[in-house]
């Protein structure tokens, strides 16, 4: 038997008047999901647990069936670990997002304009030669992907509150509280001057999401099964280091609107084909497309989902042999509010030789489903 999980960052959305008060799950044409889901089980899982916040780290551990209430310690620890960073006990790791504040202190962008990789990599080593351990400092800039970054600092860094930038996109910039605030303050205004001088849209850091790095156990030890990923998100990539799963790159792989569907699929079905029992997939353009409120992008990367990856996938395992799917999102990301919600999202599991009680996988069809614990989900689609 192999298991797909299928993760459509943040695909789950509310009703949009524009589209006469359905949501874009409702509106995008996706034929393969209607008739995998006309044949499985439909439902909701509440993949965010209560008085945790509404991120993909917590989704996503949830996801892979390991309770965020009891072992999330942060968010930008787990990306740490996708860059190879080991954290001591007495660091703390903090997401570094490039980001761009407008003149009268709002939000402008929590991407920063997108910039390449490459790009960012220039910015990041010249803010770690001027600000970190370049110049003696007792913090340290690495770079990672597009506008994600990370600052390893001394733990004494990390009793602050601080507010995700993708939760203030067109709002003031809400500054950090709490004792080490001012730290973080000072190092995130001092780096305007560095990001200002390349050639970049994003004018300085923003610091977020910090913690000491999580123990997990392993995915074969928790499950019994050797389980694999491909992503182009260091959170994601990050998750699958801690718990020790293979993890497949794919080049084209952007985490943008832009990402290679097919790639992804390839990658699924080969490495099922070469061992793997559990694969999870995972594509960001539909939070993206929350996020920057672009409710076109989400429709039309719901139909790249459907039209290039599951069409195809659906086949691929067809031909391997008996397969179980699970389809869900670690988060809704409403195109409205342009950042993450804590509400249950659908879910769909499918049996290439079991059918379920069929349904409709939206958000309505579902809602007056009882949520099942996220990180439940993960057994379901293995027990049979």
């Amino acid at each position: 038997m192999k298991y797909v999980i299928c993760v459509p960052d943040g695909c789950s959305d509310e009703p949009i008047a524009g589209l006469g008060g359905r949501t874009p799950l409702e509106v995008a044409s996706t034929p393969t999901l209607d008739r995998l889901a006309a044949r499985g089980e439909v439902g909701r899982a509440a993949v965010i647990p209560p008085k945790m916040a509404p991120g993909s780290d917590v989704g996503n551990m949830s996801i892979l069936g390991y309770d965020p209430s009891r072992y999330h310690t942060g968010r930008a620890p787990i990306e740490a670990a996708a860059l190879g960073l080991r954290l001591r006990p007495d660091q703390v790791a903090y997401r570094c997002n490039l980001v761009t504040i407008g003149a009268d202190g709002t939000m402008v962008d929590f991407a920063g304009g997108h910039p390449t990789s490459d790009a960012a990599a220039e910015v990041i080593r010249a803010l770690d030669a001027e600000l970190g351990a370049g110049a003696g400092g007792e913090i340290e800039f690495h770079p990672g992907v597009q506008y994600r970054h990370i600052l390893v600092a001394p733990d004494t860094w990390a009793d602050a509150e601080c507010v995700p930038p993708h939760d203030l996109t067109g709002h003031p910039a809400m500054l950090p509280r709490g004792a080490g605030a001012p730290r973080l303050i000072r190092l995130m205004d001092a780096s305007r001057e560095v990001v200002g001088a390349a050639p970049i849209e994003a004018t300085q850091v923003w610091l977020w999401g910090q913690g000491n790095q999580p123990r997990l156990p392993s995915f074969r030890a928790a499950t019994g099964k050797h389980g694999a990923l491909v992503t182009a998100v260091d959170l994601i990539r990050g998750l699958g280091v801690l718990t020790e799963m293979d993890i497949v790159e794919v080049p084209g792989a952007t985490g943008w609107f832009d990402t290679d569907y097919e790639g992804k699929r390839d990658a699924a079905l080969r490495a099922l084909g070469d061992g793997a029992d559990v694969f999870l997939v995972h594509v960001e353009a539909t939070d993206e497309a929350g996020h920057a409120g672009k409710l076109d992008e989400k429709i039309t990367a719901l139909e790249a989902w459907d039209r290039r990856i599951l069409a195809g996938l659906v086949d691929g395992l067809d031909a391997m042999g008996p397969w179980r799917l699970l389809l869900l999102p670690d988060h809704p990301t409403p195109v409205e509010l342009r950042t993450h919600t804590s509400d249950p999202v659908p879910y769909l599991i499918v049996d290439s030789e079991i059918d379920g009680p069929g349904g409709v996988y939206t958000e309505p069809a579902t809602a007056a489903c009882p949520p099942v614990p996220g990180h439940e989900m993960l057994a379901r689609l293995l027990a049979r």
